[in-house]
């Protein structure tokens, strides 16, 4: 049982070795706590087998997903997520439902870099590679979610009996017109679930990213092999420990509390949230060093443009934007080979 003061996050981050893989503790409230290994822990509520409750309360309980730090600089959800874990492992609060919390890339964090060799979050595909520590740490979280999400007592069949949530959490490289935003992973052609938009809306999330095809991100790995709800959220702009402004954060802090703490949140109507729901038009990977953008390295996100307007280069590609008023999303010319190095998003309806 963890009785030093110091926090769950911090023994993660700096004496993992202080951590027993695997041990499983009980609160006084009831709640059951397991330490998977450093920065992945769970936390379930008293009666949440087939022998204790009933079908009906059984299909009440969720199954939630909470991760940050997928990226170690971007602190602010890593703060948001360190505080829900000390106040229910300290018992201020106490979950209603299955939940587990990951803290991904720990010596990132410890050096303030988004990662140490290798983008974590673009490590959740079939691969079994470990030949660096991103990916050593993929392939630990995949056999964690997999055993988290095989142990509900229900398996749902498809997103639409689904309660399965995964909201994994970022901050952005660079400013943002629209601060706070998510993405949808593709569904495959399943339909997007309004309570989750509903969710984001109470969040102040309320612009929508809708990507259209296979990625190798967290929210998309859990989203198709386990029917999670999943959406990589962006919160705001990278800032160091210690830096963030946390009153911007109220209402993505109050809405993960009652997510975790109430059988249902208090969400608002469909029609009365303020979405913004973007379509993906352009996924621009680099293909060689030569790439490079065609605007300032701190135009913010969401930035529109005319029609045909040129947007990058690689060698002798040109990608230029396809219609009025398309704009610019994670544009990124440090990328590795390969990897998407921007996105181009229009506005669309659900």
């Amino acid at each position: 049982m963890l009785t030093n003061p110091i926090s769950f996050l911090e023994r993660s981050r700096f004496s993992p070795e202080s951590l027993q893989n695997n041990q499983k503790f009980q609160l006084n409230n009831g709640t059951k706590v397991e330490i998977c290994c450093a920065g992945i822990i769970t936390f379930e509520p008293p009666f949440t087998s087939a022998a204790s409750i009933s079908a009906a309360n059984i299909s009440a309980v969720k199954t939630v997903l909470l991760s940050s730090g997928v990226h170690g600089n971007e602190t602010a959800p890593i703060e948001i997520c360190d505080k829900l874990v000390e106040d229910l492992l300290c018992e201020k609060i106490q979950s209603k439902h299955r939940v587990m919390f990951i803290f991904g890339n720990l010596p990132a964090m410890n050096i303030g870099e988004r990662f140490i060799q290798e983008n974590l979050n673009r490590l959740f595909n079939d691969s079994l590679s470990t030949d660096n520590q991103e990916q050593l740490r993929a392939q630990e979280i995949k056999r964690e979610v997999k055993r988290f999400f095989n142990s509900d007592s229900v398996t749902p069949s498809s997103h639409a009996v689904s309660t399965r949530i995964h909201y994994d959490l970022h901050t952005a490289i660079r400013e943002s017109k629209n601060e706070k935003f998510a993405v949808y992973p593709y569904l495959h052609g399943h339909e997007y679930n309004q309570q989750q938009l509903r969710f984001l809306s109470a969040c102040a999330v309320n612009t929508i990213l809708l990507s259209q095809s296979p990625t190798s991100t967290f929210s998309y790995y859990t989203s198709l092999n386990y029917f999670t709800h999943g959406f990589t959220v962006e919160l705001g702009k990278v800032k160091p420990f210690g830096e963030n402004n946390m009153q911007s954060f109220t209402h993505v802090i109050d809405m993960l509390t009652q997510l975790i703490t109430q059988q249902e949140p208090v969400l608002p109507v469909l029609s009365e949230c303020p979405m913004h729901i973007y379509d993906v038009k352009q996924v621009i990977d680099k293909r060689s060093t030569d790439f490079a953008l065609h605007f300032a390295d701190d135009l913010p996100n969401f930035t529109g443009f005319k029609k045909g307007t040129l947007l990058a280069t690689d060698g002798d590609i040109e990608y230029r934007t396809l219609e009025d008023g398309e704009a610019v999303v994670f544009p990124n010319s440090n990328v590795a080979l390969g990897q998407r190095a921007l996105l181009t998003v229009v506005p669309c309806d659900l």
